[in-house]
């Protein structure tokens, strides 16, 4: 009998245990960090604008200057796959009408984009100043880009897990607790370098100033830890 009511005030003293009280206790932080490189390529957005007062007049005058564009590209040794055409567009050219006088045509209007990816930034210059002698009238922006983010992404990860540790230990430290053993990394997202954009502004000097400057590689994390 006595062994009956020892075994029952310790199953009712198991149940009367929070659910909570099984579970360690844990910490959790995040991390971040951030590793810069400089850019070993870039990428050029230009083209020509043709007017005329027949579609197929501003079409002939515009083919003609995409011609000179693409033998200056091809003069200065950018491959045929670095090129690509993003836009092509014939699009009529009316007076601004009013109440008295109807919108009138006056003519047509021929838009053609190309983006040129070069993978020698020093290049870069020479290419700009080349694509404006050749008759390229729109230059619409310049990006630069890293060709392989993935060291400089291993090195942020890295950092994010340091900086994620130092976070903790001075919270730990804090609290009056100490880390223990970390029960999981996730990581919350990682950013590869975004192409940054810079509009030539120099036209007339040869070569075309530039400057690439510095892109970011970034990598964000969240570390439990169990605490003691």
């Amino acid at each position: 009998m006595k062994f009956r009511i020892s075994l029952g005030l310790i199953l009712a003293a198991a149940l009367a245990v929070p659910a909570w009280a099984a579970d360690p206790r844990t910490l959790a932080m995040p991390g971040h960090g951030e590793i810069r490189g400089t850019p070993d390529m870039a990428q050029i957005t230009a083209g020509v604008t043709t007017n005329a007062t027949t579609a197929a007049q501003a079409l002939a005058a515009n083919s003609a200057r995409m011609k000179t564009v693409f033998a200056a590209l091809e003069k200065l040794g950018v491959p045929e796959k670095n090129i690509q055409t993003t836009s092509f567009f014939v699009s009529p050219q009316y007076t601004n009408g009013d109440n008295n006088s109807p919108r009138r045509l006056t003519g047509y209007q021929v838009n053609n984009d190309v983006s040129v990816r070069l993978e020698d930034v020093s290049k870069l210059g020479g290419t700009l100043d080349a694509l404006v002698q050749a008759g390229a009238n729109q230059m619409n922006g310049i990006s630069f880009s890293i060709r392989n983010p993935a060291p400089l992404l291993e090195k942020a990860r890295a950092e994010a897990i340091a900086d994620a540790r130092a976070r903790a230990e001075t919270y730990a430290k804090a609290a009056g607790v100490s880390l223990g053993p970390i029960l999981s990394i996730s990581e919350g997202g990682t950013e590869t370098p975004r192409p940054m954009y810079r509009m030539a502004v120099a036209m007339q000097a040869a070569p075309v100033p530039v400057a690439a400057g510095e892109q970011s590689v970034t990598a964000d994390v969240s570390v439990v830890w169990e605490i003691h």
